[in-house]
Order: structure tokens, then sequence, then C-alpha cells
């Protein structure tokens, strides 16, 4: 199946949208979009896993003679299957694939529309990419491209020639700021991701360049900033966020608001990417001395995620909380 993303406001793509199908509630990510919002992927084999890929750089018959076990092609049943396109801030039409599917194995199911949601600001495209110029825009494009391909140096050279080109061009300053990162330059990524802040100021990623410095120096005041101005631009799409604001101000020793973070976290958290989220919640209520609610939490931790490398410690802590649950319980 192939297809093209576009957004309602013509805004490009300069991110890749996930492509998902939704059979009978099941959610599956089937790749991505290319840099031009097209995509195709493979669903003959229905037990092989989800493929990642550029359309620009697949073949058009790429998966068409795909086999399953013993030489055998499986197809899913689509009859009850719609597919959408995944980009924080929008929300995507719904586009249903039971009259898709045709003889020849292929199927172009039109484009899907991304919609920006009325009440997010701050989004992971940048509107300044619209007035790229074009010698900007293929620098940019090199840049990308030589920085998929782990090479650095020419990857970095190609982002200041487009940003040169066009100072306001704030998505090829936050690649730079990765590029640089990659590199070992801290001061320099810094310098990049803040240009690309003044460059547009709603456009979410450099914030989260910034982030990431100030996570590895464990710089708590300035997590617990960064991470409420991308919860201001966009509170729904990022609960990583929820949680390292509420990690920042949990070690500030700022409790109340480390819950609210908490809280707000797994309330958008519906398929429990953060399961973290219900440990720090957990270790907030016990430093407030809500022994039962902290077990309650950690506990749920522990079964989102059975395989955790801190399941000793953490295990020690619910025994600690039961038996801290049981003393204040006969008092």
């Amino acid at each position: 199946m192939s297809g093209k993303v576009v957004t309602d406001d013509g805004t490009p793509l300069t991110e890749s949208p996930i492509i998902q199908t939704i059979c009978m509630g099941t959610v599956r990510n089937e790749g991505y979009a290319d840099s031009k919002g097209s995509f195709a992927f493979d669903l003959q084999n229905n037990n092989s896993s989800a493929i990642v890929q550029d359309v620009e750089a697949s073949s058009p018959s790429m998966g068409a003679n795909r086999a399953g076990p013993m030489g055998s092609r499986t197809r899913r049943d689509l009859r009850q299957c719609t597919l959408q396109a995944v980009l924080p801030g929008f929300r995507s039409d719904a586009v249903e694939l039971a009259s898709k599917a045709n003889d020849t194995g292929t199927a172009d199911v039109g484009t899907i529309v991304l919609h920006r949601l009325a009440k997010v600001d701050g989004l992971t495209i940048s509107v300044t990419s619209a007035a790229a110029p074009s010698k900007a825009k293929k620098e940019f494009e090199k840049g990308r491209d030589d920085a998929r391909k782990n090479k650095l140096d020419p990857a970095e050279q190609h982002l200041a020639k487009a940003v040169e080109i066009y100072p306001q061009y704030a998505v090829a300053w936050n690649e730079l700021g990765r590029v640089q990162l990659q590199k070992g330059d801290v001061p320099g990524a810094t310098h990049s991701f803040q240009q690309s802040i003044a460059a547009d100021s709603k456009y979410i990623n450099p914030y989260a360049g910034l982030l990431d410095i100030a996570l590895k120096a464990q710089q708590w005041k300035q997590i617990a900033d960064l991470t409420d101005k991308i919860l201001v631009l966009n509170a729904v799409d990022f609960p990583q966020y929820w949680f390292d604001n509420a990690m920042a101000n949990y070690f500030l020793q700022n409790f109340d608001a480390a819950q609210k973070s908490s809280e707000r976290g797994l309330s958008i958290d519906s398929h429990h990417r953060v399961p973290r989220l219900e440990y720090m919640l957990g270790m907030v209520l016990a430093k407030k001395r809500d022994y039962a609610g902290a077990l309650t939490h950690v506990q749920n931790y522990l079964r989102l995620a059975p395989d955790t490398s801190d399941r000793d410690t953490v295990e020690k802590q619910v025994a600690e909380l039961q038996r801290l649950t049981t003393t204040s319980q006969l008092k």
C-alpha cells in the first residue's frame, strides 16, 4: 500500500509522520512517510515486523515478491481496518482500507490529511520551512542525509550553509544542533538550538535538544523551565516531558508540582509509553506520606515494566511501602 500525507494548511512536513493501521482496536506501526510525505508498506506477510523505510530510496516494486514461511503469501483481513498518520500536534483523517485492496496486490490509498489541533501551539514541524530558498533546502537535505549516514563533518558543513543562506531556517538550525551534539560540541549545539527557537518559538524540537543537554548535566531548574515551555506549547502529545518535569520538580523538592505533572502525564499516556510516570508518582506520594497511594503506583510500574533493570531496587521499595502502609493503618 502507498499514499501521501499532507497538512491541511499546506505546512511542509519537516518531520516524518508514523503510518499506522488500526484493525479491530489493534494498532500497528507500519513505517514512516518520507520527506515529501510519501509512504509505502507491505501487508502481505502478517507475521513480519513493521518496516521503517524512506520511499525515496525504495524500488517501486519493493516487497511485491516477499513471501511468508515456505514461500506462501498471507494477506491481512482489511475489512475492519483503517489507516492514519501520527504526528504530534495534529489529528489525522482515517482512511478505510476495505475497498482499497485489489487483485494486483498493490493499492494507492490516496492522501491522508493532518489537521492541526486547535489547543496546541507547539509543533514538531516549523512554519519557517515554507519560505526557505531552494538553495537552502538543498543544503538542508544534503546535511540531513549525511547525518543519517553518520557522516557528521559534511553534515555540519551543509547545515551551516543552509542557515547561512536562510538564517530563519529553524529546522536546519535544530538539525545542526543535533549533529554538533553528536560530535560533542555542547556550546555549538546550545547556540544552534537557541537560534532555532529564535527563528520559530513554537517549534518544539530545539527545546528538546536543550533538554537533552540539561538532563545529562542534571540541571534540575533548567529541566523544569524547559519542560514548562514545551508543555505550554503542547500538553497533549508528550507524556515523556511530563515525566521529566515531574522528576525535575521532585529533585527541587516542589512535590505538589511533581505530583501534578505525574498525574497529568498519566492522564494522557493511554498506551503506557512512559511507565516510569507511575514510579514517579509513587515516589512523590511517599514523600507526602501517602504510603498506600505510593504503593499502588509503584506496583503499577512493576506491572507495566516487568523487565526493568531496577526491579530489585523497586521490589525493596515495595516491601518498605507495604510496611509503612501497615504501620500507618495501625495508628
